[in-house]
């Protein structure tokens, strides 16, 4: 493996690590808890080898050594219930330790990627991104017991035992020192430097595998539509391949890791044994303290080849929390300033003061020193071909993206100066594609203003022209709409979408084209919806057709991120070969030869 790859692994173990301990400094009266509930379980373990060894000498000496027998195995008694009520309370303390954190985590980690940018979530797979944290706050469970169950206990045993060896025999407890500092290195190097990368890369496929899963069965509409269900398994298939490709060398390097290290204990084990029997040869070990040296082994080849274990749990629990903890450190792109107030919009003016805006990535600016105003109750459409900038204007206006220089501002208001939830609360938006939550229609409306009352709800799907169909359901407004509403049509949709943008009650509206693909009966509904929920309010109306601007109180024309032609729809037909009536005449055109056929 490069220096460059054994530095990243390294790093992810302290990114890991760092992250735990940052969540355990919340909670330090559990930690120190199960710590000292474990430290007693060891120390408890460490000494009855010592008696095992003082029990066999009394042993030895028959009638004489009956009381000194009575009284070792009386302590052995007494020491081994130690471990069984301290290691249960140690438990307890970590379940209690752990749902915390995992809490925490997932909630945390939620409430990173619903402030992310809209870029990363148009560049992300939903599916990947939940298979991340829900990995993560597993690992975060796993990485508890291995640290506080697994590696507290190893290293007080490995330390105390090496100690008592050496203060009685140090030959004896410089071999152990010396077998156990080789052992728990090479389980670190197979750990860190083999299998580390293999999981991680393991991991990677790992989280492409749910995404791709998600991606074709949240689009199983579209699948069965073109009848490419073999196709969608071939793709799905050529994933999961790799994935099991990966994983099936990560789990190789893992057995042949187990391989050298059981190799290698019996190695210890021979050396230790034979040390111990050798010093009863000579007469420098009773037949007790060979029972405690042998005992002792006994004990630290259990911790020993836990540690194996453990440490490659750890790497594990590491490697699976990497991609979550890597969450937290990608950047938000639009981040309040602080202590940025709520915005207060009293009339809805909307602003573009000399306003710059280039999109990361690309060489040149969409909108260079655009500069234009919308009063306040105005109706005003955006047309002009796609990619020049109608889109980005709304996006503007609601800081999904921020200037380059200049300003946006909404009744004198800088966007940026002001929180962007009290912001985005001001503008209703209904897409051109309304996404509905798999929850009651209720629910839906109520999206807008979560506190509002059934009959609001009801008003606002009146308004809606909703509400008549929604009461023709057998649950009525109980009734779930499916993962992105789609047990309803596209009419319905967009009427629901309407509803809650009557109930939000925002003083700017935004419209995506809403009639731009429903039939005739319901783009009339929706037309005369729409009309409604104009009134009084700053509208801006993203147009697809030209025919949905007619009745608006004013066009803006954009061209390669230009506006280029600023006026009513009378005005803009009027002007001989201008762009707006070169659009709609082209529209026109192809309409008149779609009813000819």
């Amino acid at each position: 493996m490069s220096q460059n790859n054994a530095r990243d692994r390294t790093g992810a173990i302290r990114l890991g690590l760092g992250f735990t301990f940052c969540h355990w400094a919340r909670h330090k009266g559990w930690v120190a808890f199960i710590a000292a509930c474990v430290t007693v379980t060891t120390l408890t373990e460490m000494v009855v080898p010592l008696f095992a060894g003082r029990l066999t000498d009394a042993l030895q000496k028959g009638v004489a050594g009956r009381e000194e027998a009575l009284h070792a195995f009386l302590a052995m008694c007494v020491l081994t219930l130690g471990p069984v009520i301290f290691t249960r309370a140690a438990i307890f303390g970590i379940i209690g330790l752990t749902l915390r954190v995992m809490q925490a985590i997932g909630r945390e980690a939620f409430h990173r990627v619903q402030r992310l940018s809209t870029d990363w979530h148009a560049n992300s797979f939903a599916g990947s991104t939940v298979r991340k944290i829900t990995r993560g706050m597993w690992a975060l469970d796993l990485l508890d017991d291995v640290l506080l169950l697994g590696l507290l206990p190893a290293i007080i045993v490995l330390n105390g035992t090496m100690v008592l060896l050496a203060w009685h025999w140090p030959v004896l407890g410089l071999a152990m020192a010396l077998g156990s500092t080789a052992y728990i290195g090479l389980t670190v190097f197979m750990s860190v430097k083999v299998v580390s990368p293999a999981a991680s890369l393991s991991n990677k496929w790992d989280t492409a595998m749910g995404g791709v899963l998600a991606d074709s069965i949240g689009s199983n509409s579209v699948v069965k539509g073109f009848g490419a269900e073999a196709r969608e398994d071939q793709r799905v298939g050529q994933v999961i391949g790799k994935w099991a490709r990966r994983t099936r060398r990560t789990w190789i390097f893992g057995t042949l890791g187990n391989l050298m290290q059981v190799s290698l204990l019996w190695v210890i084990r021979g050396i230790v044994t034979g040390g111990a029997v050798w010093l009863w040869w000579r007469g420098e070990a009773s037949t007790g303290d060979v029972v405690y040296v042998l005992t002792t082994y006994l004990v630290i080849h259990a911790y020993l080849r836990d540690i194996g274990q453990q440490v490659s749990q750890l790497q594990r629990s590491v490697n699976d929390m990497e991609e979550l903890v890597r969450l937290h450190d990608e950047p938000l792109g639009i981040e309040d300033a602080p202590d940025a107030p709520p915005i207060v919009v009293d009339a809805g003016e909307i602003r573009f003061d000399h306003v710059r805006f280039q999109y990361g990535g690309h060489r040149t600016a969409l909108y260079d020193d655009l500069d234009v105003t919308i009063p306040a109750g105005q109706r005003v459409g955006l047309v002009g071909r796609s990619g020049s900038g109608k889109t980005t204007f709304v996006k503007l206006v609601q800081r999904l993206y921020d200037v380059t220089e200049g300003r946006v501002l909404i009744d004198g208001q800088d966007v940026r100066t002001v929180a962007q939830a009290s912001l985005r609360r001001n503008i209703a938006i209904v897409a051109q594609e309304p996404i509905l939550f798999h929850r009651t229609l209720a629910e839906n409306i109520a999206y807008a203003r979560p506190e509002a009352s059934i009959a609001e709800i009801e008003r606002a799907a009146a308004l809606a022209n909703a509400h008549d169909f929604i009461e023709r359901l057998p649950k009525g407004y109980r009734t779930l709409v499916g993962e992105r509403g789609v047990k309803l049509s596209g009419g319905e949709r967009q009427r629901v979408a309407l509803a809650r943008a009557f109930l939000a009650d925002a003083p700017i509206l935004i419209l995506d084209e809403a009639t731009s693909s429903l039939d005739s009966e319901s783009e009339a509904l929706i037309q005369q919806a729409i009309g409604r929920l104009m009134g009084g309010r700053t509208a801006i109306v993203i147009a697809h057709r030209l025919s949905t601007v007619r009745a608006l109180d004013r066009i803006l024309v954009f061209e390669t991120g230009r506006i280029v032609e600023d006026g009513t729809h009378d005005a803009l037909l009027g002007i001989e070969g201008g762009h707006y009536r070169t659009l709609f005449e082209h529209q026109a055109g192809t309409a008149e030869e779609v009813l000819v056929e």
